[in-house]
């Protein structure tokens, strides 16, 4: 396994880089009072990355094209400088989240996967363009530097993540850290082994997801260049990734919002208080209109629904109409039987008159 100690040494000392631009914080709070509250999850939800991805819950950051297509969200990069993703309006404090992505390809792009806080907390998948492998990344406090107790970055082989769709799972618990690739887990990191807990990712973290060019030398440090197998000629491109699906579940239930107020700099997970609600993310989620559904279908499908739609009313008119010839039918019969009571009781009246004017019944007339 290689560690990402070239890596990481040159992206702390150049604070323009493409990567620090991935992981840029808004306010540490940490290190300063009065930081925002991060907006909660507080429950689960699968989100489709097609025609019907909520752009209010997911929102899209920096330079680059991303475009909604049958397939999922396609984030393209075509020349330097380049670097679209989405970043999740909500956090979640501990939690689960799982990414159905085929990843870019290119010598020097790098497709990745970001859970990260604002006080730097992180955790990563990111793949590069012409390896066949997956890297996996923590960092602690936005420490990056490479230590004895601390090795943020581990890598596995995988079959050109490049070529097909790959479900990539992070699972995120106050205890430990799980990378799962599909149905394998590859790698698990404990809390104490991240220096004893005290560089273990533990404050409340978004998604954050796209490539990003770590070949482009206009953009980047020499070391990032080299960890990234060289400059990237977007003469090649453009360069593509493309997400299918996003599951996330915040394991803190019930959570509206994340405060720090009582915050300090030891980033521990138990200074976050919890504001108890339902979430902002939640009611879009569940308040989707039909109208957004309906706009998230593909061509064929709204011709098949129409299809089906057009069928069901021609088969319920059609029945319709038999069952009111049917029941004219009935009705004409039923008149007529009717018809030919009321005759029949006319005659025997006009009958009974004429024997009583007769006697021909047996009375006597006076």
């Amino acid at each position: 396994m290689r560690s990402f100690a070239v890596c990481t040494a040159a992206v702390v000392s150049v604070l323009l880089s493409t990567t620090l631009a991935q992981t840029f914080t808004a306010c540490n709070y940490r290190e300063k009072k009065g930081c925002p509250n991060n907006p909660a999850l507080g429950g689960n939800a699968t989100f489709n990355f097609n025609a019907t991805m909520n752009e209010q819950i997911w929102r899209k950051k920096n330079q680059g094209l991303t475009e909604k297509g049958l397939e999922g969200t396609t984030f393209t990069i075509e020349r330097s400088g380049d670097s679209p993703k989405m970043d999740s309006t909500f956090y979640m404090l501990f939690g689960r989240v799982e990414v159905v992505m085929r990843a870019a390809n290119g010598t020097g792009i790098v497709s990745s996967i970001m859970l990260q806080s604002e006080s730097l907390d992180e955790i990563d998948w990111e793949f590069l363009g012409d390896q066949d492998e997956a890297m996996t990344a923590y960092f602690g406090r936005g420490d990056r530097e490479k230590s004895d107790g601390y090795t943020p970055g581990e890598e596995f082989p995988m079959k050109s993540p490049q070529a097909d769709f790959h479900n990539y799972t992070l699972d995120w618990t106050k205890e430990r850290i799980q990378w799962w690739l599909d149905d394998k887990m590859v790698r698990e990191l404990k809390y104490e082994d991240a220096k004893g807990g005290k560089r273990y990712p533990q404050t409340p973290m978004n998604v954050r997801i796209g490539p990003w060019a770590g070949g482009d030398k206009d953009n980047n440090a020499p070391g990032v260049v080299e960890w990234a197998k060289g400059e990237t000629d977007f003469s090649k491109g453009p360069f593509s990734m493309t997400v299918k699906t996003v599951y996330v579940e915040d394991y803190t239930k019930n959570a509206k919002e994340y405060s720090f107020a009582d915050m300090d700099d030891s980033g521990d997970w138990r200074k976050v208080k919890v504001i108890e609600g339902e979430s902002e993310a939640l009611a879009q989620v569940n308040n989707k209109t039909t109208k957004d559904r309906w706009n998230g279908l593909s061509h064929g499908a709204k011709i098949g629904i129409a299809a089906g739609v057009l069928g069901f009313v021609v088969i319920a008119a059609l029945i319709g109409l038999l069952y009111f010839f049917r029941q004219r039918r009935q009705g004409r019969k039923e008149w007529a039987a009717q018809q030919a009571q009321q005759d029949k009781e006319a005659s025997e009246l006009l009958q009974f008159q004429q024997g009583q004017r007769s006697g021909k019944f047996g009375y006597n007339r006076v």
